[in-house]
Protein backbone atom coordinates (compact mmCIF):
# COMPACT_ATOMS: atom_id res chain seq x y z
CA UNK A 1 0.00 0.00 0.00
CA UNK A 2 1.81 3.08 -1.28
CA UNK A 3 1.62 6.06 1.01
CA UNK A 4 2.45 10.13 0.73
CA UNK A 5 5.78 10.87 1.95
CA UNK A 6 5.15 12.25 5.76
CA UNK A 7 4.57 16.03 5.25
CA UNK A 8 6.97 16.80 7.88
CA UNK A 9 9.92 14.88 6.49
CA UNK A 10 9.39 16.19 3.03
CA UNK A 11 9.30 19.74 4.30
CA UNK A 12 12.81 19.22 5.52
CA UNK A 13 14.13 17.16 2.69
CA UNK A 14 12.82 19.81 0.22
CA UNK A 15 14.60 22.59 2.53
CA UNK A 16 17.75 20.43 2.54
CA UNK A 17 17.83 19.79 -1.21
CA UNK A 18 17.68 23.52 -2.31
CA UNK A 19 20.10 24.75 0.04
CA UNK A 20 23.43 25.99 -1.94
CA UNK A 21 26.34 23.97 -0.77
CA UNK A 22 29.99 25.18 -1.66
CA UNK A 23 31.27 22.41 -3.04
CA UNK A 24 34.68 23.27 -4.32
CA UNK A 25 35.61 25.01 -1.09
CA UNK A 26 34.84 22.09 0.84
CA UNK A 27 36.93 19.91 -1.63
CA UNK A 28 39.47 22.14 -0.79
CA UNK A 29 39.11 21.69 2.97
CA UNK A 30 39.55 18.33 2.53
CA UNK A 31 35.71 18.04 3.56
CA UNK A 32 35.56 15.23 -0.13
CA UNK A 33 37.74 14.33 -3.24
CA UNK A 34 37.41 15.66 -6.59
CA UNK A 35 36.15 12.10 -7.38
CA UNK A 36 33.27 11.86 -4.73
CA UNK A 37 32.52 15.65 -6.12
CA UNK A 38 32.30 14.51 -9.71
CA UNK A 39 30.32 11.86 -9.18
CA UNK A 40 27.56 13.77 -6.51
CA UNK A 41 27.26 16.18 -9.48
CA UNK A 42 26.90 13.91 -12.29
CA UNK A 43 23.35 12.48 -10.63
CA UNK A 44 22.24 15.49 -8.72
CA UNK A 45 19.47 17.78 -9.91
CA UNK A 46 18.69 15.69 -13.36
CA UNK A 47 16.12 14.28 -14.40
CA UNK A 48 15.30 11.14 -12.98
CA UNK A 49 15.74 9.45 -16.17
CA UNK A 50 18.83 10.49 -16.64
CA UNK A 51 19.98 9.86 -12.79
CA UNK A 52 18.94 6.36 -13.53
CA UNK A 53 21.20 5.51 -16.79
CA UNK A 54 24.10 7.20 -15.01
CA UNK A 55 23.74 4.64 -11.91
CA UNK A 56 23.61 2.31 -14.21
CA UNK A 57 26.56 2.53 -16.01
CA UNK A 58 28.58 2.49 -12.85
CA UNK A 59 26.50 1.56 -10.23
CA UNK A 60 29.35 -0.07 -7.95
CA UNK A 61 30.87 2.94 -7.63
CA UNK A 62 27.74 5.09 -6.96
CA UNK A 63 28.02 2.35 -3.89
CA UNK A 64 31.23 2.90 -3.20
CA UNK A 65 30.40 6.64 -2.45
CA UNK A 66 27.13 6.12 -0.38
CA UNK A 67 28.83 3.34 2.02
CA UNK A 68 32.42 3.27 1.74
CA UNK A 69 34.67 0.03 0.49
CA UNK A 70 37.84 -1.62 1.30
CA UNK A 71 39.12 0.95 -1.03
CA UNK A 72 38.28 3.48 0.71
CA UNK A 73 35.73 5.46 3.27
CA UNK A 74 32.33 7.26 1.77
CA UNK A 75 31.38 10.41 1.28
CA UNK A 76 29.56 10.38 4.77
CA UNK A 77 32.95 9.52 6.64
CA UNK A 78 34.71 12.14 4.38
CA UNK A 79 32.31 15.15 5.35
CA UNK A 80 31.35 14.20 8.56
CA UNK A 81 32.59 17.71 10.16
CA UNK A 82 30.03 19.36 7.55
CA UNK A 83 26.76 18.77 9.16
CA UNK A 84 25.29 20.44 5.56
CA UNK A 85 26.43 18.11 3.36
CA UNK A 86 25.77 15.01 5.78
CA UNK A 87 22.42 16.23 5.57
CA UNK A 88 22.43 16.93 1.59
CA UNK A 89 24.12 13.69 0.95
CA UNK A 90 21.49 11.37 3.49
CA UNK A 91 18.66 12.87 1.32
CA UNK A 92 20.12 12.30 -1.73
CA UNK A 93 20.82 9.03 -1.03
CA UNK A 94 17.49 8.04 -0.18
CA UNK A 95 16.45 9.56 -4.02
CA UNK A 96 19.16 7.69 -5.53
CA UNK A 97 18.16 4.54 -4.43
CA UNK A 98 14.14 5.47 -5.26
CA UNK A 99 15.16 6.38 -8.67
CA UNK A 100 17.78 3.65 -9.32
CA UNK A 101 16.91 0.20 -7.78
CA UNK A 102 19.86 -1.33 -8.93
CA UNK A 103 21.91 1.21 -6.73
CA UNK A 104 20.05 -0.17 -3.61
CA UNK A 105 21.04 -4.04 -4.76
CA UNK A 106 24.62 -3.01 -5.13
CA UNK A 107 24.84 -1.51 -1.72
CA UNK A 108 23.14 -4.49 -0.04
CA UNK A 109 26.11 -6.59 -1.20
CA UNK A 110 28.53 -4.52 0.74
CA UNK A 111 30.18 -6.31 3.78
CA UNK A 112 27.89 -3.60 6.38
CA UNK A 113 26.07 -1.60 4.68
CA UNK A 114 23.76 -0.43 7.29
CA UNK A 115 26.61 0.82 9.83
CA UNK A 116 27.24 4.31 9.09
CA UNK A 117 23.39 4.57 8.69
CA UNK A 118 22.54 3.05 12.20
CA UNK A 119 25.66 5.70 14.14
CA UNK A 120 23.67 8.22 12.92
CA UNK A 121 20.68 7.39 14.48
CA UNK A 122 21.91 7.85 18.45
CA UNK A 123 23.40 11.26 17.41
CA UNK A 124 20.06 13.35 18.31
CA UNK A 125 20.32 16.07 20.62
CA UNK A 126 16.57 16.82 19.79
CA UNK A 127 14.45 14.62 18.55
CA UNK A 128 13.66 17.17 15.13
CA UNK A 129 17.49 16.98 14.19
CA UNK A 130 17.68 16.21 10.46
CA UNK A 131 20.49 13.78 10.70
CA UNK A 132 18.88 10.94 12.38
CA UNK A 133 15.71 11.50 10.37
CA UNK A 134 17.20 11.33 7.02
CA UNK A 135 19.38 8.63 8.22
CA UNK A 136 16.36 6.36 9.57
CA UNK A 137 14.52 7.57 6.19
CA UNK A 138 17.42 6.25 4.07
CA UNK A 139 17.47 2.85 5.71
CA UNK A 140 13.92 2.22 5.91
CA UNK A 141 14.01 2.27 1.98
CA UNK A 142 17.09 0.24 1.97
CA UNK A 143 15.89 -2.36 4.66
CA UNK A 144 12.77 -2.36 2.95
CA UNK A 145 14.16 -3.55 -0.72
CA UNK A 146 16.52 -6.41 1.38
CA UNK A 147 13.26 -7.84 3.29
CA UNK A 148 11.48 -8.24 0.17
CA UNK A 149 14.28 -9.31 -2.21
CA UNK A 150 15.18 -12.61 -0.08
CA UNK A 151 13.08 -15.28 0.62
CA UNK A 152 14.55 -16.10 4.17
CA UNK A 153 15.86 -12.92 6.95
CA UNK A 154 19.41 -12.25 6.68
CA UNK A 155 21.56 -11.42 9.66
CA UNK A 156 21.92 -7.70 8.76
CA UNK A 157 18.27 -7.10 8.85
CA UNK A 158 17.58 -8.90 11.93
CA UNK A 159 20.65 -6.78 13.89
CA UNK A 160 19.58 -3.36 12.62
CA UNK A 161 15.92 -3.62 12.62
CA UNK A 162 15.57 -3.87 16.59
CA UNK A 163 17.89 -1.12 16.35
CA UNK A 164 15.72 1.22 14.20
CA UNK A 165 12.49 0.33 15.47
CA UNK A 166 13.55 2.04 18.75
CA UNK A 167 14.84 5.11 17.07
CA UNK A 168 11.46 5.44 15.60
CA UNK A 169 9.43 4.16 18.60
CA UNK A 170 11.21 7.73 20.06
CA UNK A 171 9.60 9.36 17.14
CA UNK A 172 6.33 7.99 17.80
CA UNK A 173 6.77 8.86 21.30
CA UNK A 174 7.10 12.92 21.24
CA UNK A 175 4.16 14.76 21.12
CA UNK A 176 4.57 16.54 17.92
CA UNK A 177 2.08 15.06 15.39
CA UNK A 178 4.55 15.60 12.22
CA UNK A 179 7.34 13.26 14.31
CA UNK A 180 4.66 10.80 14.95
CA UNK A 181 3.71 10.69 11.82
CA UNK A 182 7.21 10.35 9.94
CA UNK A 183 7.74 6.89 12.86
CA UNK A 184 4.79 5.67 12.08
CA UNK A 185 4.84 5.24 8.68
CA UNK A 186 8.55 4.17 8.62
CA UNK A 187 7.25 1.48 10.69
CA UNK A 188 4.60 0.83 8.42
CA UNK A 189 7.38 0.24 5.86
CA UNK A 190 9.40 -2.27 7.38
CA UNK A 191 6.50 -4.37 8.31
CA UNK A 192 6.24 -6.19 4.92
CA UNK A 193 7.65 -9.79 5.90
CA UNK A 194 6.62 -12.25 8.99
CA UNK A 195 9.87 -11.65 10.64
CA UNK A 196 9.75 -8.24 10.74
CA UNK A 197 6.77 -8.24 12.13
CA UNK A 198 7.94 -11.04 14.77
CA UNK A 199 11.01 -8.65 15.98
CA UNK A 200 8.40 -5.69 15.88
CA UNK A 201 6.54 -8.00 18.45
CA UNK A 202 9.44 -8.98 20.61
CA UNK A 203 9.82 -5.48 21.40
CA UNK A 204 6.06 -4.80 21.63
CA UNK A 205 6.70 -2.73 25.26
CA UNK A 206 8.20 -0.20 23.55
CA UNK A 207 6.79 -0.40 20.29
CA UNK A 208 3.27 -1.32 20.00
CA UNK A 209 1.78 0.74 23.34
CA UNK A 210 2.86 4.02 22.24
CA UNK A 211 0.66 2.74 18.88
CA UNK A 212 -1.95 2.17 21.50
CA UNK A 213 -1.25 5.54 23.37
CA UNK A 214 -2.61 7.30 20.35
CA UNK A 215 -5.33 5.47 19.47
CA UNK A 216 -6.26 5.34 23.52
CA UNK A 217 -6.06 9.08 22.94
CA UNK A 218 -8.27 9.30 20.03
CA UNK A 219 -11.01 7.29 21.81
CA UNK A 220 -11.03 9.19 24.69
CA UNK A 221 -9.57 6.73 26.86
CA UNK A 222 -7.10 5.94 30.02
CA UNK A 223 -5.29 2.28 29.97
CA UNK A 224 -6.23 1.10 33.02
CA UNK A 225 -9.29 0.30 31.53
CA UNK A 226 -11.45 3.09 31.04
CA UNK A 227 -15.23 3.02 30.87
CA UNK A 228 -15.72 4.79 27.90
CA UNK A 229 -14.48 1.90 26.00
CA UNK A 230 -17.13 -0.36 27.10
CA UNK A 231 -20.28 2.35 27.74
CA UNK A 232 -20.11 3.38 23.57
CA UNK A 233 -21.00 6.76 24.29
CA UNK A 234 -19.20 8.49 21.15
CA UNK A 235 -21.48 9.01 18.27
CA UNK A 236 -21.24 6.56 15.25
CA UNK A 237 -20.89 9.49 12.66
CA UNK A 238 -18.76 12.53 13.06
CA UNK A 239 -18.21 14.83 10.21
CA UNK A 240 -15.22 16.06 12.06
CA UNK A 241 -11.50 15.00 10.45
CA UNK A 242 -10.06 14.00 13.68
CA UNK A 243 -10.76 11.98 16.50
CA UNK A 244 -10.45 12.55 20.53
CA UNK A 245 -7.76 14.46 21.84
CA UNK A 246 -6.83 16.62 18.76
CA UNK A 247 -5.79 13.36 17.23
CA UNK A 248 -5.72 13.57 13.46
CA UNK A 249 -7.23 11.84 10.96
CA UNK A 250 -4.37 10.92 8.78
CA UNK A 251 -1.70 9.86 11.45
CA UNK A 252 -5.08 8.11 13.03
CA UNK A 253 -4.95 6.13 9.54
CA UNK A 254 -1.35 5.27 9.60
CA UNK A 255 -1.50 4.46 13.36
CA UNK A 256 -4.51 2.10 12.03
CA UNK A 257 -2.69 0.49 8.93
CA UNK A 258 0.31 -0.23 11.15
CA UNK A 259 -1.67 -2.22 13.72
CA UNK A 260 -3.84 -4.21 10.37
CA UNK A 261 -0.24 -5.01 9.10
CA UNK A 262 0.37 -6.95 12.34
CA UNK A 263 -2.98 -8.55 12.67
CA UNK A 264 -1.80 -10.45 9.83
CA UNK A 265 0.31 -12.53 12.54
CA UNK A 266 -3.00 -13.46 14.67
CA UNK A 267 -2.22 -15.90 16.12
CA UNK A 268 1.21 -14.30 17.28
CA UNK A 269 -0.29 -11.13 18.52
CA UNK A 270 -4.25 -11.28 19.27
CA UNK A 271 -4.33 -12.54 23.00
CA UNK A 272 -1.03 -9.74 24.06
CA UNK A 273 -2.84 -7.32 22.03
CA UNK A 274 -6.10 -8.03 23.94
CA UNK A 275 -4.72 -9.02 27.07
CA UNK A 276 -2.22 -5.76 27.00
CA UNK A 277 -3.95 -3.34 25.44
CA UNK A 278 -7.84 -4.22 25.26
CA UNK A 279 -8.23 -3.81 21.21
CA UNK A 280 -11.67 -5.50 20.91
CA UNK A 281 -13.30 -2.67 23.17
CA UNK A 282 -11.08 -0.23 21.68
CA UNK A 283 -11.61 -1.05 18.56
CA UNK A 284 -15.12 -1.22 18.96
CA UNK A 285 -15.19 2.26 20.51
CA UNK A 286 -13.02 3.64 17.82
CA UNK A 287 -15.76 2.20 15.13
CA UNK A 288 -18.09 4.07 16.80
CA UNK A 289 -16.68 6.84 16.17
CA UNK A 290 -15.03 6.76 12.63
CA UNK A 291 -15.35 9.94 10.48
CA UNK A 292 -14.42 8.10 7.30
CA UNK A 293 -14.26 5.10 5.63
CA UNK A 294 -10.99 4.02 4.96
CA UNK A 295 -10.78 4.48 9.03
CA UNK A 296 -13.95 2.30 9.27
CA UNK A 297 -12.11 -0.29 6.98
CA UNK A 298 -9.22 -0.58 8.32
CA UNK A 299 -11.05 -1.45 11.93
CA UNK A 300 -13.09 -3.76 10.67
CA UNK A 301 -10.59 -5.43 8.48
CA UNK A 302 -8.13 -5.55 11.91
CA UNK A 303 -10.94 -7.00 14.15
CA UNK A 304 -11.85 -9.46 11.17
CA UNK A 305 -8.05 -10.81 11.22
CA UNK A 306 -7.97 -10.87 14.85
CA UNK A 307 -11.19 -13.04 15.97
CA UNK A 308 -10.91 -15.31 13.03
CA UNK A 309 -7.66 -16.41 14.19
CA UNK A 310 -8.27 -16.53 17.98
CA UNK A 311 -12.16 -17.28 18.12
CA UNK A 312 -11.53 -19.21 21.67
CA UNK A 313 -10.59 -15.72 23.58
CA UNK A 314 -11.97 -12.67 21.64
CA UNK A 315 -14.95 -13.99 20.26
CA UNK A 316 -16.57 -13.56 23.83
CA UNK A 317 -15.00 -10.49 24.22
CA UNK A 318 -16.26 -9.25 21.28
CA UNK A 319 -19.97 -9.62 22.36
CA UNK A 320 -19.35 -8.74 25.80
CA UNK A 321 -18.26 -5.19 23.94
CA UNK A 322 -21.90 -5.12 22.47
CA UNK A 323 -19.58 -5.43 18.61
CA UNK A 324 -22.65 -7.29 17.41
CA UNK A 325 -25.00 -4.72 17.88
CA UNK A 326 -22.76 -1.85 16.64
CA UNK A 327 -22.56 -4.05 13.57
CA UNK A 328 -25.91 -4.51 12.80
CA UNK A 329 -26.14 -0.39 13.08
CA UNK A 330 -23.29 -0.24 10.66
CA UNK A 331 -24.77 -2.16 8.72
CA UNK A 332 -27.80 0.22 8.13
CA UNK A 333 -25.52 2.89 6.67
CA UNK A 334 -24.90 3.84 3.45
CA UNK A 335 -21.40 2.22 3.07
CA UNK A 336 -19.74 1.88 -0.51
CA UNK A 337 -16.32 0.41 0.27
CA UNK A 338 -16.37 -3.64 -1.40
CA UNK A 339 -13.46 -4.50 1.28
CA UNK A 340 -14.72 -2.92 4.01
CA UNK A 341 -18.43 -4.62 3.50
CA UNK A 342 -16.80 -7.80 2.92
CA UNK A 343 -15.15 -7.82 6.22
CA UNK A 344 -18.32 -6.50 7.95
CA UNK A 345 -20.41 -9.41 6.68
CA UNK A 346 -17.38 -12.01 7.33
CA UNK A 347 -17.11 -10.26 11.42
CA UNK A 348 -21.50 -10.56 11.35
CA UNK A 349 -21.13 -13.76 10.46
CA UNK A 350 -18.33 -14.96 13.17
CA UNK A 351 -19.83 -13.10 16.00
CA UNK A 352 -23.84 -14.92 14.79
CA UNK A 353 -22.24 -18.29 14.92
CA UNK A 354 -20.60 -18.06 17.67
CA UNK A 355 -23.73 -16.24 19.71
CA UNK A 356 -26.90 -18.36 18.43
CA UNK A 357 -26.13 -20.66 21.14
CA UNK A 358 -25.41 -19.14 24.03
CA UNK A 359 -27.47 -18.88 27.04
CA UNK A 360 -27.78 -16.11 29.99
CA UNK A 361 -24.83 -17.99 31.81
CA UNK A 362 -22.70 -17.94 28.95
CA UNK A 363 -23.05 -14.59 28.50
CA UNK A 364 -22.18 -13.62 31.93
CA UNK A 365 -18.82 -16.11 32.11
CA UNK A 366 -18.20 -14.34 28.65
CA UNK A 367 -18.09 -10.91 30.65
CA UNK A 368 -16.72 -11.84 33.42
CA UNK A 369 -13.65 -13.49 31.94
CA UNK A 370 -13.09 -10.30 29.40
CA UNK A 371 -11.59 -8.77 33.08
CA UNK A 372 -14.40 -5.79 32.72
CA UNK A 373 -18.15 -5.27 33.97
CA UNK A 374 -20.91 -3.64 33.20
CA UNK A 375 -24.54 -3.06 34.37
CA UNK A 376 -26.11 -6.12 31.82
CA UNK A 377 -29.29 -7.47 32.75
CA UNK A 378 -28.13 -10.34 34.83
CA UNK A 379 -26.07 -8.71 37.26
CA UNK A 380 -29.84 -7.49 38.55
CA UNK A 381 -31.68 -9.94 37.80
CA UNK A 382 -32.55 -12.35 41.09
CA UNK A 383 -33.94 -15.27 38.71
CA UNK A 384 -30.44 -15.32 37.03
CA UNK A 385 -28.66 -15.89 40.56
CA UNK A 386 -31.22 -18.41 41.85
CA UNK A 387 -30.69 -20.46 38.60
CA UNK A 388 -27.04 -19.69 38.41
CA UNK A 389 -25.15 -18.87 41.55
CA UNK A 390 -24.28 -22.57 42.31
CA UNK A 391 -23.16 -23.35 38.65
CA UNK A 392 -20.91 -20.16 38.91
CA UNK A 393 -19.34 -20.91 41.78
CA UNK A 394 -18.77 -25.18 40.97
CA UNK A 395 -17.81 -24.72 37.55
CA UNK A 396 -14.44 -25.06 35.78
CA UNK A 397 -13.24 -25.33 39.56
CA UNK A 398 -14.37 -22.07 40.66
CA UNK A 399 -12.82 -20.05 37.39
CA UNK A 400 -15.34 -17.32 37.53
CA UNK A 401 -15.11 -16.61 41.19
CA UNK A 402 -11.49 -16.39 41.23
CA UNK A 403 -11.79 -13.70 38.23
CA UNK A 404 -13.90 -12.00 40.35
CA UNK A 405 -11.45 -12.07 42.66
CA UNK A 406 -8.86 -10.92 40.50
CA UNK A 407 -10.85 -7.95 39.25
CA UNK A 408 -11.85 -6.77 42.61
CA UNK A 409 -7.90 -6.61 43.10
CA UNK A 410 -7.62 -3.82 41.20
CA UNK A 411 -8.65 -0.57 41.75
CA UNK A 412 -10.77 0.91 38.83
CA UNK A 413 -9.77 4.10 39.19
CA UNK A 414 -11.10 5.32 35.72
CA UNK A 415 -14.44 2.94 36.24
CA UNK A 416 -15.52 2.67 39.46
CA UNK A 417 -18.87 1.45 38.49
CA UNK A 418 -16.81 -2.07 37.96
CA UNK A 419 -16.06 -2.35 41.65
CA UNK A 420 -20.02 -1.83 42.40
CA UNK A 421 -20.93 -4.62 39.67
CA UNK A 422 -18.89 -7.36 41.41
CA UNK A 423 -19.54 -6.71 44.85
CA UNK A 424 -22.97 -7.23 44.07
CA UNK A 425 -22.19 -10.09 42.55
CA UNK A 426 -20.29 -11.26 45.31
CA UNK A 427 -23.43 -10.37 47.48
CA UNK A 428 -25.62 -12.87 45.21
CA UNK A 429 -23.52 -15.55 45.19
CA UNK A 430 -23.38 -15.65 49.17
CA UNK A 431 -26.93 -15.14 49.46
CA UNK A 432 -27.53 -17.92 47.24
CA UNK A 433 -25.09 -19.99 47.64
CA UNK A 434 -24.07 -19.41 51.62
CA UNK A 435 -22.47 -23.12 52.63
CA UNK A 436 -19.62 -22.03 49.68
CA UNK A 437 -19.37 -18.37 51.86
CA UNK A 438 -16.11 -19.92 53.17
CA UNK A 439 -14.52 -20.85 49.86
CA UNK A 440 -15.38 -17.12 49.11
CA UNK A 441 -13.11 -15.84 51.95
CA UNK A 442 -10.14 -17.84 51.13
CA UNK A 443 -10.37 -15.93 48.14
CA UNK A 444 -10.05 -12.88 49.93
CA UNK A 445 -13.29 -11.64 48.64
CA UNK A 446 -14.68 -10.30 52.17
CA UNK A 447 -11.36 -8.57 53.20
CA UNK A 448 -12.01 -6.68 50.04
CA UNK A 449 -15.34 -5.98 50.54
CA UNK A 450 -14.82 -4.74 54.03
CA UNK A 451 -12.29 -2.69 52.52
CA UNK A 452 -14.44 -1.17 49.85
CA UNK A 453 -17.09 -0.36 52.23
CA UNK A 454 -14.79 3.37 52.64
CA UNK A 455 -14.32 4.03 49.02
CA UNK A 456 -14.74 7.47 47.74
CA UNK A 457 -18.03 6.60 45.45
CA UNK A 458 -21.18 5.96 46.57
CA UNK A 459 -22.11 2.97 44.38
CA UNK A 460 -18.99 0.49 45.56
CA UNK A 461 -20.03 1.52 49.19
CA UNK A 462 -23.39 0.29 48.97
CA UNK A 463 -22.50 -2.13 46.94
CA UNK A 464 -20.18 -3.67 49.48
CA UNK A 465 -22.18 -2.87 52.11
CA UNK A 466 -24.79 -5.06 50.88
CA UNK A 467 -22.50 -8.16 50.02
CA UNK A 468 -20.97 -8.18 53.57
CA UNK A 469 -24.53 -7.96 55.24
CA UNK A 470 -25.22 -11.14 53.44
CA UNK A 471 -22.38 -12.28 54.68
CA UNK A 472 -23.33 -10.95 58.26
CA UNK A 473 -26.67 -13.47 58.56
CA UNK A 474 -25.01 -16.26 58.44
CA UNK A 475 -22.12 -14.65 61.18
CA UNK A 476 -23.86 -17.11 64.04
CA UNK A 477 -24.86 -19.93 61.92
CA UNK A 478 -22.56 -22.71 62.31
Amino acid sequence: MSLSPPAYLASVQSNIRARPIPWDGAVRAGNLTDDQLKKIRSVDKVRKEQRKQTIEKDVNSYSNLLVGSSEGGSVLEKASKRTDIVQYILVLATDLINDAPELAAAILKQADPYKPFLSFLTQANEPQDPIPILSATFLVNLISVSLTSSSHPTSRDEEALPQLYTYLTKLIKNQDSGLQDIGVQHVSQLLRTTRSKELFWKQKQDTVDPLFDILRKAAGAAKDNDSTLWSGNASIRSSDTRFGGGVGLQLMYHVLLVIWQLSFEGELVGEGLEKDEEIVPLYTQLLRMSPKEKTTRLLLATLTNLLSTNKETLIAIATTARLPALLSNLSGRHLTDPDLLEDLESLKSLLDEYTKDQTTFDEYADEVQSGHLRWSPPHRNPTFWRENARRILEEKDGELPKKLSEILSKAWENDKKVLAIASNDVGNLVKHVPEQRTKLEKLGLKVRLLELMGDSDESVRWESLKAVGEWMRYTFEK
